[in-house]
This record gives C-alpha cells, structure tokens and sequence, in this order.
C-alpha cells in the first residue's frame, strides 16, 4: 500500500486544525502557506474530509475550517481510509495461498493498528516539540 499525496496532505490539513483546536477555524490559505502546499488542492482534499465528518467549514471573513470532534477523537486511520480507501498492502489477499495470505493479513492488521492508534493529538504534539526553534550561541 502506497500512500499517495491525498492521504498525505490530508493528514497535513488534518493536523494542523489539531494544532489550533479550540481556537477558531483555520482558513486552508494558512495551511496551504505554512506548508508550501497548493490551496486549490487542498480544497479539493478538504470536501471529503467534511463529508465524512471530520471537519467543519465556517463561512465568512473569518471563516475557515475546524476539527468536529476533539483531536484525540480522531485517527490518522480515519483520514486515511476517507482519503485513501481501505487499508490493505495487496489486492486479492483471498486468493494467495495460505502462507503468503497470512503474511499479507498481518502486514495489513499492523498497519492498521498503527494508523487506528495514532490519534490526531499525538500528531500534533510530536510535530510541535520537533519544531521548537533552538538557538545555539558559539
């Protein structure tokens, strides 16, 4: 399984609107700036994102986008599978034989597991303790 730049950049929008929970919506132009992402396409990625739920649109001035349920409500495993669709490493696993399906079973059931138990929250709070700005004097 091959993530493609949907499931990326959807987690990248995903995670940033962890970052900023509680404090208002988050226009996509902002995210699409800090990144040095296309806002077109993240528009584009956004639309399933708010049909499936998981985020919000606020229209107006200050208008923007917010996470609908609370940021360790939500995993990269449910991003993923709006974006991506089903998480599984080979198609056709039914038709391996024995040996190589159960391979491919539990190829897919630990990547699950890791996407289903990383929640947006600990996304967010890794990626703001490696972003702390260091100042080193010599």
């Amino acid at each position: 399984m091959k993530i493609s730049t949907k499931g990326r950049y959807g987690l990248t929008i995903i995670i940033a609107l962890g970052k900023e929970y509680g404090e208002g919506p988050l226009p996509l132009r902002k995210i699409a700036a800090e990144h040095d992402l296309s806002e077109a396409y993240l528009e584009q990625l956004v639309a399933p994102l708010r049909n499936a739920g998981l985020v919000k649109s606020v229209r107006g001035a200050y208008g923007g986008y917010m996470l609908a349920r609370h940021p360790k409500e939500i995993s990269a495993g449910d991003v993923i599978r709006v974006l991506e669709g089903p998480i599984q490493p080979v198609e056709g696993i039914e038709d391996e034989a024995q040996p190589q399906r159960e391979l491919w079973i539990r190829i897919r059931d630990a990547v699950k597991n890791v996407l289903d138990t990383t929640t947006i929250e600990d996304l967010a709070s890794q990626q703001e303790s490696t972003t702390e700005n260091y100042m080193f004097y010599i």
